[in-house]
């Protein structure tokens, strides 16, 4: 089954509204877009607003970083998956690795969110990913397939299928430290074959990313890998040339 090309830019926390503005100025595409990729961002909550105007007809898709497991209600600070839709919202990043570590995510919010953004037909990109010391010890993937496990047992197979999982190990993002394309390839095998012994054939239709300091110079040879399907991108998604160009280097496939 071909999948297609998925490249998220995730910009944490940088941009504000009039910095995310320019960017969308200069980043809007050629006459015909991306060619055979698909293309999100996902910018601050602030500059969500400003971007979801400044996208309309581009076919850039808008995401979120994070969401919160209810509606509305007394969760001072959290932003609502309802909230994200009147936004034009069609991905949200959830259980990246930051929040697990510096917010304490556990699994079972994580669970708690990605089912709530399928209820409100928002695509979550779950990441999975372990750190340098499960990696030395041997224990990565399966470590990586019981974060898979805990975040989508409660799941139907077709909700499963509208799932992104994203895999980031830890110890790759934002350091400059890059594992090997077959390293990744390997672990988004395993990824693919632990959804598949839950749901069967929906796995062959799933989206696997890599992320981890993902460049223009590098992203060809990951998604030239057959169970690679594109990338979370973080820093080289805030220059808009940069990010252009990488873009245009994933249409290998």
């Amino acid at each position: 089954m071909e999948r297609k090309i998925l490249i998220v830019g995730n910009w944490k926390m940088n941009k504000d509204v009039s910095e995310a503005v320019v960017f969308a100025k200069e980043f809007y595409p050629e006459p015909g877009g991306f060619g055979d990729v698909d293309v999100a961002v996902c910018p601050p909550f602030t500059a969500m607003a400003a971007l979801k105007e400044a996208f309309t007809n581009t076919g850039i898709m808008l995401g979120a970083q994070n969401v919160f497991y209810e509606d509305r209600g007394a969760f001072t600070g959290e932003v609502s998956p309802s909230m994200l839709k009147d936004l034009g919202c069609k991905f949200v990043i959830i259980g990246h690795s930051e929040r697990r570590e510096h917010m304490k995510e556990t699994d079972k919010e994580i669970g708690r969110k990605v089912m709530v953004a399928l209820k409100h037909r928002l695509t979550p990109i779950l990441c999975v990913g372990e750190d340098l010391k499960q990696r030395e010890m041997g224990r990565a993937v399966g470590f990586v397939r019981v974060q898979v496990d805990k975040a989508l047992v409660d799941l139907s197979s077709e909700e499963m299928g509208r799932v992104v999982i994203a895999y980031e190990p830890v110890w790759a993002i934002g350091t400059g430290r890059t594992p090997t394309s077959g390293q990744v390839e390997e672990m988004c095998q395993a990824i693919r074959a632990t959804v598949a012994g839950m749901a069967g054939a929906v796995a062959q239709g799933m989206r696997i990313l890599y992320g981890g300091s993902v460049q223009k110079e590098n992203i060809a040879q990951f998604v030239q890998e057959p169970n690679i399907d594109g990338a979370l991108v973080g820093g080289a998604s805030l220059r808009a040339a940069d990010f252009r160009e990488l873009i245009a280097q994933a249409q290998v496939r």
